[in-house]
């Protein structure tokens, strides 16, 4: 019988599709001390690579991985104990480890579960974790922006969901909910997110908003402040009056992986982050029925002209949640420079080394300041 006090610190399930991960950095060494919220590890997944944080506390006894590895979904990479527990029992469980891993006899890992529900006629689809009840704690929700969608969220999703239960939502015209969006409006997106909770029967939540999100999440706290516990804005479009608008065309227009490419880029900081994969999976996106004509719509709502054509900064005036804001210094769409727009409301927390996609780059940090904004609910 395994000693209740070891701890095995498991490969994520970051997204419905992820099935391995490959370790390709230990960010911590054998006999180091470990708290709930330490980085351990730099993991590459199908979609993008990003930092393990840990939910597990005690002495890191020994790694079952190695960088380098390829570990299926819930695959024991780590082993976490008091000091007191004996070696031969850490070895004899790192050796079952192993045997699992070789033999592919891994337990279901959970992760998101996806669900769909409809909201003013169309179908949206959503995810959620964690098995926290809204009467414990305020369950969170996370909105994507532009041509994106819940899977962005795959290393946010996660260590918010040890706390509450944690939602993402494909916007219309986005991932596989309805791609007819209407007149694009704002309102009509933030009336999608409200749909969303009474269909879910949400009376409050903490939302979460990235780019064109984020001016959706504020629009919903405008609108029905009762409704919103906190806000957190990722680069949110809305405020200043910059904004990279043949960007956001080349997007729209994009009709192959190579035209497509070098617009991916100037998502983030590190171009390497662009990788063929996530090309390949906006193409296939881009190639859907409807797609070209919902992302036409909301071009139309995001650009007014070469200028932004969307206000939320006047909405914030009527917002009263607990406010985080984060913004990349390098953000090529929306720059950093737009921040100027809530001096005085709230202090911008400022990533040196993220673009746009600061929520991939940097999720760490992006999820400590949600959580600054949670604990002033």
């Amino acid at each position: 019988m395994t000693d209740e006090r070891i701890e095995r610190v498991t490969m994520p399930k970051w997204g419905l599709s992820m099935q391995t991960g490959k370790l390709t950095e230990w960010l911590v060494a054998e006999g180091d001390v470990i708290t709930s919220g330490d980085d351990l590890a730099e993991i590459d997944t199908d979609k993008i690579a990003g930092t393990l944080e840990s939910s597990w506390a005690g002495v890191l006894r020994k790694f079952v991985a190695e960088v380098g590895d390829d570990v299926p979904v819930g695959g024991t990479i780590a082993v976490i104990a008091p000091p007191e527990v004996p070696d031969a029992e850490i070895d004899t469980l790192v050796e079952q480890a192993r045997e699992e891993i070789a033999s592919g006899a891994i337990e279901d890992a959970g992760g998101p579960v996806a669900g769909s529900v409809e909201v003013g006629g169309r179908n949206i689809r959503y995810t959620s974790l964690g098995s926290v009840s809204p009467a414990e704690a305020d369950p969170v929700v996370l909105v994507h922006g532009y041509g994106g969608d819940g899977d962005s969220w795959l290393f946010v999703q996660e260590p918010l969901s040890a706390e509450r239960t944690a939602y993402t939502i494909d916007l219309p015209g986005h991932g596989a909910s309805t791609k007819e969006v209407g007149d694009g409006s704002l309102r009509m997106l933030a009336d999608t997110v409200l749909g969303f909770l009474d269909a879910l029967e949400l009376e409050r939540a903490h939302l979460v908003g990235h780019s064109l999100g984020g001016a959706i999440v504020t629009a919903v706290a405008a609108a029905a402040p009762e409704r919103v516990a906190s806000l957190s804005l990722i680069a949110p479009a809305g405020f200043g009056d910059q904004i990279n608008a043949d960007y956001l065309r080349g997007f729209a227009s994009a009709g192959s992986r190579r035209e497509l490419k070098p617009h991916l880029t100037a998502l983030f900081a590190d171009p390497a982050q662009a990788t063929r994969k996530l090309a390949d999976d906006l193409m296939k996106f881009k190639r859907l029925d409807g797609v070209d004509k919902a992302l036409s719509t909301l071009l139309g709502t995001l650009l007014a002209g070469d200028a932004p054509g969307i206000d939320a900064a006047t909405l914030l005036e009527q917002v009263t949640a607990p406010l985080a804001v984060v913004w990349g210094r390098a953000d090529q769409v929306l720059p950093v420079a737009n921040a100027e727009a809530l001096a005085g409301r709230v202090e911008v927390r400022v990533l040196e080394a993220a673009g746009h996609m600061a929520h991939m780059e940097q999720p760490a940090e992006v999820v400590a300041e949600v959580r600054r904004a949670i604990g002033g609910g």
